[in-house]
C-alpha cells in the first residue's frame, strides 16, 4: 500500500514515518500489547506481532496453552504489576 502510495502520487516518501506504517498494519487499530505470553517452553516470538511488540513484557512459562490455569494468569499480572518500572524505550 505505501508503495503504491507513493507511485500513484498520493505520498511523498520523506513523509514515510512510523505513524505511516502504523496505519497501514492490520492491527492499527488496536493497542500495542502490554504483555505477552509464550507458552510450551518456547523463549522466541516466531515474527509473531514483532513492531507492536517493541515494548511489551515478555513472559515465558513451560506449560501447554490448553493447561494454562487461573493461578498462571494471576502470576502474570502480578508479576507486571509489581515488576520493573517500564521505560517505553528512554
Amino acid at each position: 500500500d505505501i508503495a503504491a502510495d507513493v507511485q500513484a502520487g498520493n505520498l511523498d516518501v520523506a513523509e514515510i514515518g512510523e505513524a505511516t506504517l502504523q496505519k497501514k498494519m492490520l492491527t492499527n487499530h488496536c493497542c500495542d500489547p502490554d504483555i505477552i505470553i509464550r507458552t510450551s517452553g518456547e523463549e522466541r516470538l516466531s515474527n509473531f506481532l514483532l513492531w507492536q511488540a517493541a515494548y511489551s513484557e515478555f513472559f515465558f512459562l513451560e506449560k501447554q496453552w490448553p493447561e494454562l490455569q487461573k493461578e498462571d494468569l494471576l502470576y502474570v499480572i502480578r508479576t507486571f504489576a509489581n515488576g520493573r518500572k517500564r521505560r517505553y524505550g528512554k
